[in-house]
């Protein structure tokens, strides 16, 4: 099965809920459950893979948490080291504090151990409102670290192209969908 077509019948067969007004669907790649089947893992590691100019990365950030299975598997294949972004702060030297602000939840993401010209590959589940992701770029960015790409496997909504055109940062997703109150919506 292509990629496309696996992760579309992945969201087709995502549960829906509703956090407040929000929409979100519970998918294996970005919750965790349904379970996460290692063909679907495969099929989106594969493709990150030839998505990415690995000459120019030098470190992958995975986003806490359901960017990090991708972000592993990820490091492990192109024998590349890798930092999260964690929801926990260990109050380490160089430390960057950044808001996280999704369409349903706002908190702190703890960026450690970037370095100065660093090229940085960051990957994360799901882009909606681009929030979160706006302020990582600046996190990073106030490490000196170089943004070399990021890559989203759900792209929900304009967040994405919004975020684009407001950093000119190179971001890519896997599949671009949306809601519309009780579906997945495929664009």
């Amino acid at each position: 099965m292509d990629l496309y077509k696996a992760l579309r019948k992945s969201l087709e067969e995502s549960p829906i809920v509703l956090k407040g007004e929000y929409a979100y669907f519970v998918n294996p790649l970005s919750d965790g459950v349904p379970r996460l089947n290692f063909e679907l893992m495969d099929l989106v590691v594969k493709s990150i893979i030839k998505m990415v100019d690995w000459s120019q990365v030098d470190l992958i950030l995975g986003i806490e948490a359901m960017g990090l299975p991708i972000s592993t598997l990820l490091a492990y294949k192109m024998k590349k080291p890798m930092v999260v972004a964690r929801k926990r702060s260990y109050g380490l030297e160089g430390e960057i504090c950044v808001d996280q602000n999704t369409g349903y939840s706002k908190g702190e993401l703890f960026i450690n151990d970037l370095s100065p010209g660093e090229r940085i590959l960051i990957v994360d589940d799901v882009l909606s409102t681009g929030g979160t992701m706006n302020s990582i770029i600046d996190g990073v960015k106030k490490s000196k670290a170089i943004i070399s790409k990021i890559i989203i496997i759900f792209e929900k909504g304009d967040g994405l192209i919004e975020l684009r055109e407001k950093t000119s940062e190179n971001i890519d997703s896997l599949i671009r969908v949306d809601m519309d109150g009780e579906n997945v919506v495929f664009l």
